[in-house]
């Protein structure tokens, strides 16, 4: 099993324990599309307690990649919402999983399809 397999393997098993509801070929086609963040243990994971990688997060992905062409005040409470359904004691928030919930929520989940 490769490393990328591995890794899709981890969140899958993830999105069912949390109850997501994210397809397997759905979180399959994200964590292809991060590349290596994947694979760095500061990187794989977001921190939804740090604020300025929630605003990274915000611009470059929500603002740059979806499109989303809304107030920061809109986005950031996207955010916050997919923080808490990763749960907010849950210190292993996977970057794949907040992405393709992210995607989900703003109505934009056929960029991972």
């Amino acid at each position: 099993m490769s490393k990328l397999d591995e890794k899709i393997a981890l969140y899958q098993e993830e999105n069912k324990k949390l109850g997501l509801g994210m397809s397997d070929e759905y979180i399959a086609n994200i964590a292809k599309s991060l590349g290596p963040a994947i694979y760095r243990a500061d990187t794989e994971i977001v921190a939804c307690g740090d604020k300025s990688e929630l605003d990274r997060i915000r611009n470059n992905f929500l603002k740059k990649k979806l499109g989303l062409d809304k107030p920061n005040e809109e986005l950031d409470a996207m955010l916050k919402k997919v923080c808490e359904k990763l749960g907010t004691s849950n210190r292993r928030k996977y970057r794949a999983l907040f992405y393709g919930l992210l995607a989900i929520e703003a109505g934009k989940a056929d960029i991972y399809s």
